[in-house]
């Protein structure tokens, strides 16, 4: 889990972030895709190893979706900068991470479900007990109440399409951030901090009923 790691700080890890990429990378390789010397390189890859992130088989380093993700806010929670962290990561760093917290925690998951006729698009989906939360990732940016509101909106919106094309579904729309710092709510919508969303599911069946459940009337 993010809040065990206990990583040993090398100066250079931030740039090591563009190394962790799903499937086998070697040593040299990844020296050559972050610019950090061998040695260097490999002291920062073991030290991932070693807080169970990633695994070596035959002299290759291979990570999975989320990876990235996991050592990034580790780094946040030691005082990293997050406008450095930001440019190394992309979304789908952030979505694999979310995905993953809810395979962990034995929901099926789908990642990117599109919705036709209007054309939407679901980042994550995890579905567990007859339940389906539906969550946007809103990634690496300060967003503003306003802001904020527009995206709950748009939110509800795809989990009403999502409920009235999936017979008998019951569906909790969800807004995941990173920036915020504590989980929030706009139309009983939830506004989770990425590194919060953990908790979030493991409570989310006892606070359903502060939430905008949406279901097949």
């Amino acid at each position: 889990m993010i809040q065990n790691l206990q990583l040993e700080v090398h100066p250079k890890m931030i740039n090591g972030l563009r190394g962790i990429i799903p499937g086998g990378i070697s040593i040299q390789d990844f020296s050559a895709v972050t610019k950090i010397n061998s040695d260097d390189s490999k002291m920062i890859l073991d030290e991932f190893i070693k807080n169970n992130i990633g695994s070596i088989q035959e002299n290759s380093y291979y990570f999975e979706d989320g990876d990235k993700l996991k050592i990034a806010i580790s780094l946040l929670e030691q005082g990293y900068p997050i406008d450095e962290i930001s440019i190394v990561l992309d979304w789908r760093d952030f979505e694999g991470l979310t995905a993953a917290m809810l395979s962990e925690r034995n929901f099926a998951v789908m990642k990117n479900l599109m919705l036709t006729k209007p054309r939407m698009e679901i980042d994550v989906v995890g579905i567990r007990l007859g339940i389906a939360i539906l969550i946007d990732c809103k990634h690496w940016k300060r967003y503003s109440t306003s802001a904020l509101s527009t995206a709950v909106k748009k939110q509800i919106e795809r989990t009403k399409q999502y409920v009235a094309k999936t017979p008998g579904a019951t569906a909790v729309p969800v807004i995941v951030t990173l920036y915020q710092d504590k989980i929030d709510f706009i139309e009983n919508v939830p506004i989770v901090p990425i590194f919060q969303f953990a908790s979030f599911i493991d409570e989310f069946y006892g606070n359903l009923d502060q939430m905008n459940t949406i279901g097949t009337d």
